[in-house]
């Protein structure tokens, strides 16, 4: 409670600033920062504080991203793998020190970036519209939080210009975010032929009525993710959505994509992927050995041709004793522009949800799992400018590869799925919601914080566990249930002592990465 935003924000900065795995220091300046003679330049600020927001959800900052995404969201979902050899501490590993973990909700660049624009938006505004789109990029934002660390501070986040409050239960904080949402969704809707300065939005250039669908796609992610926490719940809110004014997204065109990438502000994985010596990630053995197995047409749009001879697409293992750096960069890289945009949340999630909320939780979307899940692989398929999803969603033969390590060091004898792709309406629940999170999970790419989320909630799809080796948790994280948390930050502790402890009661558990958190517990 003793410390303001501004001085979290010059004290976490300089953390980051010790605690980086590279030189990053040409990528942290703040791309948002405004000269005080500037600040009241006509809209100026509000496009300022906008960005900001913006720039926090998905931190666009290069060496936060890296942390957050690369090195934590995408190798706990089977996106990415580390591919540097000299790190011994890592997340894969279960190891990992605090200036791994701790990026998310410590960082400078993430809540206390978001919380400053924030608050000088509110100073400077008193538009519904804004504030309310401000409250969509707050949940969007700290919904990530929550998955990663369990209990956090949301309600009392902010208020009198502090971060280091009280915190919220999970299931808290969740509800809250609702609360927050039907306000934003309520306010959007009722002006969602207006617009705003295109210029202040780099993600939907002014249009209200896409913010509001945006919302309400969140509002179904939120939703399916508390669903065997609280199906009661879960199920008002999924069915509110999709009876809507607005409702969620149905088309591409409504993706929430951060578009404020170019030559000088470079996107982040493209920075960590290409011009860190030859990319300090690779592509994940295990999404590729599902997308060839099922000789995915979308491989060529996610990775670049491994350097292996006769192997087009090869996946480095993570959770492993890495090799030696010109070892690891044969694998297959991940195929990024420097301009890509950041996508936050897409259509075929949304099919996808809808799908898994009717075949397993039987909740009325308006229309069948199948015709659901076969819309969200189509969606997928033109979200990445792919041709054949039609011959794909009636492939009922292929199944997921094994996985072979060129170099022979690191193969996985064990057979990932059996799941095929065609929709089978009489196959069990369970084999159901296995079918539609493969699919999901490939289509949500790089997404790595929610597929992460999603293989926690539901168990799929499975993954390669950490080798004997690689895992090097003491027995303390299971190899193949594998990490279901990141710890609390240590300077938490210091700072914000008593609130953290109080955070730890509330989790239920050890501040350990192996305790489950409130939406995690399916079968516990």
């Amino acid at each position: 409670m003793r410390k303001n935003i501004s001085t979290v924000l010059v004290f976490a900065a300089s953390l980051m600033l010790l605690s980086c795995t590279r030189n990053f220091e040409q990528y942290n300046g703040n791309p948002y920062g405004v000269a005080s003679k500037d600040m009241f330049r006509d809209g100026y600020s509000l496009r300022a504080a906008l960005s900001g927001m913006a720039s926090a959800v998905i931190s666009t900052d290069v060496n936060t991203t890296q942390f957050t995404e690369c090195l934590q969201g995408c190798p706990m979902a089977g996106y990415m793998a580390e591919s540097h050899h000299n790190w011994e501490n890592t997340v894969s590993n279960f190891n990992p020190t605090d200036n791994w973990t701790n990026v998310l909700l410590s960082s400078g660049r993430v809540i206390p970036t978001f919380y400053a624009s924030y608050g000088e938006l509110k100073t400077l505004s008193d538009d519904p519209v804004l504030l309310s789109i401000a409250d969509v990029m707050k949940v969007a934002l700290m919904h990530r939080v929550a998955d990663t660390y369990g209990p956090i501070p949301y309600t009392q986040i902010g208020l009198e210009g502090k971060i280091q409050v009280s915190y919220d239960s999970q299931e808290a904080a969740y509800k809250a975010m609702l609360q927050d949402l039907d306000a934003a969704i309520e306010v959007l809707s009722a002006n969602r032929t207006n617009t705003i300065d295109p210029s202040s939005d780099v993600v939907y250039r002014g249009s209200v009525e896409k913010w509001a669908k945006f919302a309400n796609s969140l509002k179904l992610r939120l939703a399916m993710r508390m669903v065997y926490a609280d199906e009661a719940t879960a199920k008002k809110a999924a069915e509110e959505v999709v009876n809507s004014e607005v409702g969620p997204f149905s088309s591409n065109a409504d993706n929430a994509l951060y578009n404020g990438f170019n030559a000088t502000a470079k996107n982040p994985f493209y920075v960590n992927q290409v011009e860190y010596n030859g990319g300090d990630t690779m592509a994940a053995a295990d999404i590729i050995c599902y997308m060839n197995g099922y000789n995915d047409p979308r491989r060529e749009a996610y990775f670049l041709p491994s350097k292996f001879e006769g192997e087009p697409y090869v996946g480095l293992r993570h959770g492993i004793i890495m090799p030696a750096d010109d070892v690891m960069h044969q694998y297959s890289a991940i195929n990024i522009a420097m301009n890509s945009p950041f996508v936050w949340m897409n259509a075929a999630e949304v099919a996808f949800l809808k799908a898994e909320a009717v075949a397993v939780f039987g909740f009325d979307m308006g229309g069948t799992a199948k015709d659901f899940y076969e819309q969200g692989i189509r969606l997928s398929f033109d979200q990445w400018g792919v041709s054949g999803a039609d011959a794909y969603i009636q492939d009922a033969t292929s199944k997921p590869s094994s996985y072979v390590d060129p170099i022979g060091t690191n193969t996985y004898n064990g057979t990932l799925s059996t799941m095929t792709i065609a929709w089978d309406e009489e196959a069990s629940a369970e084999q159901k919601q296995e079918k539609i999170l493969i699919q999901k999970w490939i289509a949500n790419w790089l997404l790595g914080h929610e597929s992460w989320s999603d293989i926690r909630r539901t168990g799929y799809p499975h993954i390669l566990p950490a080798t004997e080796a690689g895992n090097k948790s003491n027995g303390l994280v299971d190899s193949v249930f594998g990490a279901r948390r990141l710890k609390y930050p240590s300077d938490e502790y210091v700072n914000n002592g008593d609130n953290l402890v109080a955070a730890v009661s509330l989790l239920g558990g050890p501040d350990e990465m192996a305790t489950r958190t409130w939406f995690d517990c399916k079968n516990k």
